[in-house]
């Protein structure tokens, strides 16, 4: 769609949009008003002042895009969304930070916290032992015994990651239970609801009771006789029974072992074997509104060790037990009579295990990535610096323990002081908007699918969601319009892209409350992280170069793994990768764009790269046209399909209609016409959508990626079928 800009825009222009004679005429004032006493402001700053005087939740969002794309008509890429205040930079973790050491940081080239974000970015790669001292200083980590030094560099070449924290004793429980300077022990940091209680009041629990259910459940593991340091997995939903589960595991010197409560039977007993898992923490079953999901049933015929079964509802559980398997209350009976005693919590090697996770495995056996001592301080330390979380802030992220964004939720909330919100229920509702305020959440973590669902059910509509300060988003890539709308629903706060990895403990790329934030954009590799973009001969790029690639990163990530449980972590990871500096790169396997503007835009993965006519392009980048063609569009997946005689790959739109009635051969071509004009216009002229097909869903792992790799393989055996 074409839009004005905002000195062309008239009174009949806003009333087409369904807005009244009087709201339009008071808008178009407003409007005037701006225009006219911001005559010199930048397109940034006019738009900070529209977002703040102008847009509110309740307009039309056709007004938010016209008011957007109206002030940054022919600005060019990356316009910002979003603009750090200087007034209150000061008052971010880091801001606050670099106010007071900054100029011992950097020196001279100190300036203010805005200003000089990048450069202590940088600062943060070349002197890890400065930064990452001051970081656990910073988050009150508690070791038994400190480092001798942050890093210890391998010189043999088998541990190109080198050694961190070497010589350090600790326990990332403990210091997710310990009173600190962050708060006290009547401090709530669970707040919670069960869906279909929904005009309840928001249950809560404080740091004191917390640490007791913990201290119990610890005593309770120990009266198992398990051997130190077993692998005892958690398959349920999250909830406050499973997080107090994970951390009585980790306080106990146990290790976690992260099982996604979707899985299949032989999903879970893949990754029992693999674990060599001792025993499991399960439900009876999980309630979805009126549906009741067996899933002690899966595990079971998943032939796991010992289950101890938590209820759903109540207190019993409404399943008949194998022999040998405990029901919760059974489970903490063993320890009744230590209710209230301290557990003292085993400390380990910073580098042993603490929780083992899987990669999606959507082909082949999963890979299993063990998270040590240290990747939990990479979680918090990423909370504390780039999403700002501290002390009083109330952080959701609709999330499961068995993918990394539950145990990072975790650790990003308890060890800065915050308060974690878990809705135990579907997030795609309005009741899940309504818990958001209710809880009166500050930071709100997405995924770009839970949003467009929002959008198109208009879920969040009558919800307060003003106490939000910022969003997270992960998991894929994001839609501009979809997160200007999120945006608008909580009077423009900003979105914080988070990208990064299981094996990474946290995130490579993404942004900062210290930076402006364009939308689908990265601002910045994430603190202690260098990266690169792979040029076509397999070397990075210049630095700060604009260019399209696969993403590489410097070796030495604080928190990043070292070890892989079932293959060879060297080969899958630093084997065939170019070197830098002396350094070999270490393996992402995601496409990049670093854009002449200094962000970054993730363009799927690397094995999502088409050649189209000899040009080198992301499924991603075309995907995000397409999506916005037209509004009959709920998603597309771009493919490059190999004719059956060979020859060039042709590209294939697979298209997800929001009616699917929209399926005859007219309208699709049409549609085809429409994405051809967009994609030569926005992206490439000698770009040709060979064949629009239609699918009820697009194919996706359990972590929501799309899997494209699929569909090219059916688009392949099938030809270019209209339908799928």
């Amino acid at each position: 769609m074409a839009y004005k800009s905002l000195d062309s825009i008239t009174r009949s222009d806003i009333e087409a949009l369904g807005i009244s004679d009087d709201v339009s005429y008071k808008l178009l004032r407003d409007l005037d008003d701006i225009i006219r006493n911001h005559g010199s402001a930048t397109p940034p700053e006019r738009w900070i002042e529209i977002s703040r005087r102008i847009l509110h939740p309740d307009l039309p969002f056709s007004f938010h895009q016209m008011m957007y794309y109206g002030c940054y008509k022919d600005f060019g890429p990356d316009p910002p969304a979003w603009l750090p205040d200087t007034k209150v930079a000061s008052l971010t973790n880091v801001g606050g930070l670099l106010e007071r050491r900054g100029r011992e940081f950097l020196g001279d080239n100190y300036e203010n916290p805005i200003s000089s974000f990048s450069s202590f970015q940088e600062f943060s790669v070349s002197n890890p032992e400065v930064y990452w001292r001051t970081i656990l200083d910073e988050l009150n980590i508690l070791f038994s015994v400190h480092p001798k030094c942050v890093l210890e560099k391998d010189a043999s070449g088998d541990n190109p990651g080198g050694n961190w924290l070497p010589g350090a004793y600790l326990n990332p429980a403990r210091n997710c239970l310990s009173d600190s300077s962050k708060r006290r022990s009547d401090d709530v940091v669970i707040r919670w609801r069960n869906e279909g209680s929904d005009d309840l009041p928001v249950k809560t629990m404080t740091l004191l009771e917390l640490r007791s259910q913990v201290w119990l459940v610890a005593h309770a593991l120990n009266a198992l006789d398990l051997a130190e340091e077993s692998a005892i997995a958690i398959d349920m939903p999250m909830n406050v029974e499973s997080v107090v589960i994970y951390l009585a595991i980790v306080l106990a010197g146990h290790v976690v072992v992260s099982i996604a409560d979707s899985f299949s039977p032989r999903e879970i007993s893949t990754r029992l074997k693999i674990s060599k898992a001792k025993a499991i923490f399960t439900q009876d079953e999980i309630i979805r509104g009126d549906k009741s999901i067996p899933l002690y049933r899966r595990v079971v015929d998943a032939e796991a060790p010992l289950a101890i079964v938590i209820p759903a509802r109540g207190s019993l559980v409404r399943v008949n037990l194998r022999e040998n398997d405990l029901s919760w209350n059974e489970f903490l009976g063993k320890a009744r009579n230590l209710r209230g005693v301290e557990y003292i919590a085993v400390e380990k090697p910073a580098g042993a295990s603490t929780n083992i996770l899987f990669s999606s495995g959507t082909t082949g056996e999963p890979k299993a990535i063990p998270w040590t001592n240290i990747s939990p301080l990479k979680s918090a330390a990423d909370a504390w610096c780039h999403l700002d979380i501290h002390q009083g802030d109330v952080v959701a992220w609709p999330t499961n323990l068995g993918w990394m964004m539950g145990p990072w939720l975790v650790y990003a909330s308890l060890i800065n002081g915050a308060c974690m919100a878990l809705y135990n229920g579907s997030p795609l509702g309005s009741a899940f908007a309504k818990f958001v305020q209710d809880a009166e959440v500050t930071m709100l973590g997405v995924i770009p699918s839970i949003v467009r669902t929002w959008q198109n059910s208009n879920s969040t509509s009558g919800y307060d969601w003003s106490r939000i300060r910022c969003f997270g988003s992960t998991g894929e890539a994001s839609n501009v319009d979809e997160y200007l709308w999120l945006m608008s629903r909580a009077h423009y706060k900003p979105v914080i892209e988070y990208c990064g990895g299981t094996e990474i403990g946290g995130s490579f790329v993404t942004g900062s409350l210290l930076q402006p934030q364009s939308l689908a954009a990265f601002s910045t590799a994430a603190m202690g992280c260098k990266l690169f973009i792979l040029g076509d001969d397999g070397n990075p790029l210049p630095p700060n170069v604009a260019g399209v690639g696969e993403l590489a990163l410097s070796p030495h990530m604080f928190g990043a793994s070292s070890t892989l449980l079932n293959g060879d972590h060297f080969k899958v990871y630093f084997k065939g990768m170019p070197t830098f500096q002396g350094q070999i790169l270490r393996r992402h396997g995601d496409l990049f764009e670093r854009t002449s503007k200094g962000y970054y835009r993730a363009q799927g993965r690397a094995d999502d790269t088409m050649n189209l006519g000899g040009i080198k392009v992301g499924s991603v980048e075309i995907e995000r046209v397409c999506n916005s063609v037209d509004d009959s569009v709920l998603e597309t997946a771009a493919i490059g399909v190999p004719p059956p005689s060979g020859g060039p790959e042709q590209l294939v739109i697979a298209v997800v209609l929001k009616s699917p009635e929209l399926t005859n051969h007219d309208d699709l071509n049409l549609l085809k016409k429409s994405f051809n004009s967009e994609i030569q216009k926005k992206l490439n002229p000698l770009f040709k959508v060979s064949s629009v097909v239609t699918l009820p869903s697009l194919p996706r792992t359990a972590t929501n990626k799309v899997m494209r790799r699929v569909l090219r393989q059916k688009l392949t055996q099938t030809g270019l079928n209209s339908k799928l």
